[in-house]
């Protein structure tokens, strides 16, 4: 079993790898690769999944914070 990798990719989708499943709110598993790039702009005729469609539509550039000792 492979590790469960999130990428939040730079204006553009979230990429999953490993072994993992979508599920949707009735508990209805999507069929899936070992690896698929979920929609975060809200705009693909495909949701979950990415389309494309965030191409020059959607800014976004998430960076990882080293964590506080708070």
């Amino acid at each position: 079993m492979s590790k469960v990798q999130i990428k939040v990719n730079d204006n553009g989708s979230l990429r999953v790898t490993g072994d993992f499943e979508v599920i949707d709110v009735e508990g209805n598993v999507f069929p899936t690769k070992e690896a698929v790039s979920l929609c975060r702009c809200g705009l693909s005729s495909k949701k979950p999944f990415c389309d494309g469609s965030h191409k020059g539509n959607f800014q976004s550039v998430d960076r990882a914070l080293p964590a506080s000792d708070e």
